[in-house]
């Protein structure tokens, strides 16, 4: 008994077509909206003739592809922005290189004859106060005292000269303040001026950062204050 095969052109339109698969190197691993309408084309291609994709259920689906479309090339324009702005802080902040900043710390870097300056935060007015400049060492060379002081930020300047009157050598220094607050001695917060040596960019969270004359890298957004040298 013989087999007889028969062919219908309708009935084998609608059978699965057998399609070669690219395989991904890995290399791309995003879907773009061409990507998104190649899958949309491949499911109005498969569904069953009986049941056809709803409109609304269509509608959501090319919504949604143009969503993530849309927020894609938001993440590259955001991305572009962001360099475009450290780029230009970059730029403002190289006219800050031979400036001096105020940067919350009182460790300093005196160079011979320059002296060191800074500001004492005090939480309340008090009759008088005293400060301390030590080496690296952690040796006492100088005591100094200020008096009427009101609440606030208050300057000093440090001469560069030891108790004999002699010039402190170039190195590096830390300035310490303490006075009676309600019967108690306390230590008071101190800022100091830093020379910036050279401006260089950071990452995308510390940005643009200074580079300070023997005290290494502070961020830009750390900086208190600009003052002429």
């Amino acid at each position: 008994m013989s087999t007889v095969t028969t062919s219908n052109a309708y009935l084998d339109s609608m059978k699965w077509k057998t399609e070669q698969v690219k395989v991904d190197d890995g290399k791309n691993q995003t879907l773009d909206q061409e990507d998104f309408l190649k899958l949309l084309t491949q499911q109005l291609a498969m569904q069953d003739p009986s049941k056809p994709v709803d409109n609304d259920s269509m509608i959501t689906q090319m919504a949604s592809f143009s969503t993530v479309e849309g927020i894609n090339q938001m993440s590259k324009q955001f991305e572009s922005l962001n360099s475009v702005m450290t780029s230009s802080q970059a730029l403002q902040a190289s006219t800050l290189v031979g400036q001096k900043v105020l940067i919350p710390s009182n460790d300093s870097y005196q160079k011979s004859g320059d002296g060191v300056s800074g500001v004492i935060s005090l939480p309340q007015s008090l009759p008088g106060l005293l400060v301390r400049v030590e080496n690296g060492k952690g040796e006492l060379i100088k005591t100094m005292t200020m008096n009427a002081l009101p609440a606030g930020n208050n300057e000093f300047k440090w001469d560069g000269r030891n108790e004999k009157g002699e010039l402190a050598p170039e190195g590096s220094y830390t300035i310490k303040a303490s006075a009676k607050i309600d019967g108690k001695e306390q230590d008071l917060a101190i800022s100091t001026y830093g020379h910036v040596a050279s401006v260089s960019l950071g990452n995308t969270a510390n940005g643009v950062i200074l580079n300070l004359r023997g005290l290494g890298n502070i961020a830009l957004k750390d900086v208190l204050a600009v003052a002429e040298d």
